[in-house]
């Protein structure tokens, strides 16, 4: 047996199709109960009992009880990071589901990717930042520039050093699914993302299970003068 990380292990765990959907239902970020989680991979609740017991035990996702109901998320951002490389890896390979829904092209547009911005806007909004020299990108690892802080204070009123995490970097790239280029994550990705709901320039869709951002009007002239045309 050779030495290091068990990827055979994780790739299992998220290999099933049951315990994919579930994991892929908690990229909304939100927490759903074992109910939710089995509705969304058509599955008993007894049977999702026990993927989740699975999950959980592999360390991709965490529980938390609130009264008399358990709650599941994922247990960090980087489990999101690996489903979504993994989406995009699957759509590069061909490996596509055969039904799309209506809001397939809504959900390539602008999507929640745990808590940050993705799709065609979170790619838009990162090579903006790049352009504007806000950010500074080699290869994967990200830096925001002095400029980047001063702007992100004025026009979003976001304090970057007080995004210091322990556990998390600033700026991550997160490589986009349906784009298959990167999209910004960390802890600025999140607080971008969240100022955005803050100021009602966008919402997540309200449907279960659902990853859709909607921008307002509003929204969308403001995306457009901070990061480029949105083309809606």
């Amino acid at each position: 047996m050779k030495a290091g990380p068990d990827i055979a292990m994780i790739a299992a765990l998220v290999g099933d199709p049951a315990r994919s959907n579930m994991l892929t239902a908690l990229m909304t970020g939100r927490a759903l109960t074992a109910s939710e989680l089995a509705h969304q991979a058509g599955i008993t609740p007894q049977t999702a009992s026990s993927h989740l017991s699975k999950l959980e035990a592999g360390g991709l996702i965490e529980q938390e009880k609130q009264g008399r109901h358990r709650y599941y998320r994922l247990s960090d951002p980087d489990v999101a990071g690996v489903l979504e490389g993994l989406a995009g890896l699957a759509a590069r390979a061909g490996h596509m589901r055969v039904r799309t829904g209506p809001k397939d092209p809504a959900l390539r547009r602008a999507r929640i990717c745990y808590d940050h911005l993705a799709g065609d806007l979170g790619v838009q909004m990162l090579d903006s930042m790049k352009q504007q020299r806000l950010l500074r990108q080699s290869k994967q690892a990200i830096e925001l520039t002095a400029e980047g802080s001063r702007f992100m204070a004025k026009a979003l009123q976001i304090d970057a050093n007080a995004l210091a995490h322990p556990r998390r970097p600033l700026c991550k790239a997160c490589l986009d699914w349906s784009e298959r280029r990167h999209h910004l994550a960390g802890t600025l990705g999140a607080a971008i993302m969240a100022r955005f709901t803050e100021l009602k320039w966008a919402a997540r869709d309200a449907t279960p299970g659902s990853r859709v951002v909607n921008f307002t009007r509003t929204g969308e002239k403001r995306f457009a003068a901070l990061f480029g045309e949105t083309g809606g």
